[in-house]
């Protein structure tokens, strides 16, 4: 982990940590409109995935593909979205979400769609706990 390294305080305002794999902090974005969470590998001034180098992008790939399975065994979405877009927060981060038909802005993106609703907190940790184990944090 780069010592430099610090989480941008907006993505940290907006999300619940739920430990760090080898690379990535795994984050729960504050919105149960969505099951949504955020990896932010721990290198300091990245913002793109080609900052990372070959070996940090394989294991990107590896603990998104570890978290998204996570994500879709616990919720049985109807289809998840990965991405990395950084327009509004410029460090690298990047996007699991799981969608369903029913949600309230499929099958458009989420972003300002409807206003976010905070987690119930017996929900959360249920929520947390469940992705703890299914990627390997406990």
């Amino acid at each position: 982990m780069s010592a430099e390294w610090k989480l941008n305080s907006h993505l940290a305002s907006d999300t619940v940590n739920i430990g760090d794999l080898p690379l990535s902090r795994v984050l729960i974005i504050k919105d149960s409109n969505y099951p949504w969470l955020l990896l932010v590998p721990r290198r300091a001034g990245a913002s793109e995935i080609t900052d990372l180098n070959e070996v940090e992008q394989a294991q990107l790939m590896t603990e998104i593909n570890r978290v998204s399975l996570a994500l879709k065994d616990i919720t049985k979405p109807d289809k998840l979205n990965v991405a990395a877009l950084g327009n509004m927060v410029s460090q690298l981060h990047v996007h699991i979400i799981a969608r369903r038909t029913s949600d309230a802005a499929w099958p458009r993106p989420i972003w300002g769609v409807v206003p976010a609703i905070g987690y119930d907190p017996v929900e959360m940790d249920a929520f947390k706990t469940a992705l703890r184990k299914k990627i390997w944090l406990d």
